[in-house]
């Protein structure tokens, strides 16, 4: 049996960054994850890709940010356990709780938070025929490895976020980057849209829109595509190409948690906005994985939702305690390990 103070289920960005809140409160954390490397879908299905919304960051890549997360936790010496998934959980007469994985792995902690982001996922595959014969040979669903395109002919299919940034990102990679989208409107960040626009008037990103794929063409492999322009009769473009990523989101199951007893509104977990409690006492859901009103399904939101969760932990896991929090500025960050970085004394006396 493993103990723990809180258990986290789920290792993506907003897992890891409950370890950090948890230790500025000296609480253990060990963290449940069925993919075999911390990071969730930052590390597993766009490690290369770029990402501008972490506050002190202008761009930091997803595998770069969950490099710095791993290193700001390393003092605070969380457990793992990945290629395993949460099963079951039981609550036991004194409150807490014992959670087993597929693999039969049992952990025991007074606090539970799922951070599973979008839970299991299988990525939207378009209505094309013999999609299995060209995948992994120049059909691909996801971009790992942005160099596998190094001076390749690429197309890419979406409107949303990742289909505007990996064709932004691609346009230094590639040889040619055409998109193709169904309709004129993007569903992504303005600014991407626009920076679009802009490498296409500059001639690096052949835009088609409205449009869609409609054949995949090669012999042992991926030779080609056929794009029907959705506006009007034209004929259908037959356009050569090394390489199809249809980026049209996931399809996400909460799997295993969604039969906890949770109450869940249209596969997430609903939660509060005080401590982000679900409806079982001393279950907390943070990140893409819980819903409430307002909610916007960002990694910094996620931050914030841990800190919150964190702080209720706290008393859950000590309701004769009363925690005073200080500023890390002023008190520095001690690990379990002993280490301590030690506030500036400057600052400290500034505050004073």
């Amino acid at each position: 049996m493993i103990e723990t103070d809180i258990l986290i289920i789920g290792a993506g960005p907003t897992g890891l960054f409950a370890v950090f809140e948890a230790g500025l409160l000296q609480l253990k954390c060990h963290l449940i994850d069925a993919l075999p490397q911390a990071g969730g879908q930052c590390s597993e299905i766009y490690p290369k890709k770029p990402i501008y919304d972490i506050p002190g960051f202008p761009e930091v890549l997803a595998g770069d940010l969950v490099d710095n997360l791993m290193e700001q936790i390393k003092p605070f010496e969380p457990g793992f356990t990945l290629g395993e998934r949460a099963q079951t959980i039981d609550t036991l007469e004194d409150g807490t709780f014992v959670v087993t994985t597929n693999k039969g792995t049992k952990h025991h902690a007074p606090v539970v938070a799922i951070a599973g982001g979008l839970g299991s996922f299988e990525p939207r595959k378009p209505p094309l025929d013999n999609l299995k014969r060209y995948e992994d040979n120049g059909l691909a669903y996801i971009i790992k490895d942005p160099e596998v395109y190094r001076n390749k002919k690429v197309v890419i299919a979406g409107g949303g976020d990742s289909a505007l940034d990996w064709s932004i990102f691609l346009t230094d990679v590639a040889s040619e980057v055409t998109l193709v989208h169904r309709r004129n409107e993007f569903r992504g960040a303005l600014d991407s849209v626009e920076k679009v626009q802009q490498l296409k008037n500059q001639g690096k990103i052949n835009l088609i829109t409205p449009a869609e794929v409609t054949a995949l063409h090669g012999a042992e492999k991926l030779e080609g595509i056929s794009i029907s322009k959705t506006a009007n009769a034209q004929e259908d473009i037959l356009l050569e190409t090394d390489s199809f990523i249809p980026l049209f989101g996931l399809s996400p199951k909460l799997g295993p948690i969604a039969d906890w007893g949770l109450d869940i509104e249209r596969n997430a977990i609903k939660v509060n906005t005080f401590d982000y409690q679900t409806n079982v006492p001393g279950i907390y859901a943070i990140g893409d994985v819980n819903t409430y009103p307002g909610k916007l399904k960002l990694i910094l939101c996620g931050f914030h939702e841990a800190t919150l969760m964190c702080q209720s932990a706290y008393q859950r896991i000590h309701p004769d305690k009363k925690y005073v929090m200080k500023y890390t500025t002023v008190g520095g960050v001690t690990g379990f390990d002993g280490s301590k970085k030690e506030a500036p004394k400057a600052v400290v006396k500034a505050i004073e």
